[in-house]
């Protein structure tokens, strides 16, 4: 089965209706340039309304370690999420399963990125826009993704309920990753749009598993 993330979050209420959906992860943004971005007080907030069994992820770029660790005292945080351009070993240094978002285009070797990214629990594969780390709500070439990756994929980049079933049904990724897909206005999610996102994917699942 398809797992799904909902990133960007930013109210209580959001985090709960999120949960309620049925998403098997959400996550919180410390990233000042983004809309989206939580200061450290209030992704503490978003994370203790976090039921059990949902996975809370923490996405940063090119963050000073101290900026890490600080917001990990703080917040609990099951995942630690990289979408700049940290080295191997700068994620694995925070003692928490990580994930390395790479922004896909032609002439990115997957296989190599997956190889160097080897200790990552899955790769990110979000648009390449120039100068943007995320969060574009641009999509890009599934086909450039290839079969044999080693690592889980979880497929980002320009997702909402209309081409989500399509894009599980041609990338069979591990999970789909969603933000600006599902929100009324930056960080401020619809709820509407998140349960009609999440329905897709179990839909197709059903339909793949048949």
């Amino acid at each position: 089965m398809t797992r799904i993330k909902i990133c960007g979050l930013t109210r209580v209420q959001d985090v709960q209706a999120v949960a309620n959906s049925g998403a098997d992860a959400l996550g919180l943004v410390f990233y000042e340039k983004s809309p989206r971005h939580v200061a450290t007080a209030q992704a503490a907030q978003l994370a203790r309304s976090v039921p059990p069994f949902v996975t809370v992820v923490g996405l940063f770029v090119n963050p000073a370690p101290e900026y890490v660790r600080e917001v990990l005292a703080q917040v609990a945080l099951d995942v630690l999420q990289f979408h700049g351009d940290e080295t191997p070993e700068f994620c694995a240094q925070f003692g928490k399963p990580w994930l390395k978002a790479i922004r896909v285009k032609p002439g990115v070797n997957l296989v190599e990125c997956a190889a160097r990214y080897a200790g990552a629990q899955g790769l990110l594969l979000d648009a390449y826009v120039e100068g943007t780390p995320g969060g574009t709500g641009e999509s890009f070439d599934w086909a450039l993704i290839p079969r044999d990756l080693p690592l889980p994929v979880i497929l980002s980049g320009g997702l909402h309920p209309g081409n989500v079933a399509e894009a599980v049904r041609q990338v069979r990724p591990y999970a789909v990753d969603v933000s600006s897909g599902v929100e009324a206005a930056k960080g401020i999610k619809d709820a509407a749009k998140v349960a009609a996102f999440i329905k897709e994917v179990k839909d197709v699942d059903l339909q793949l598993s048949r």
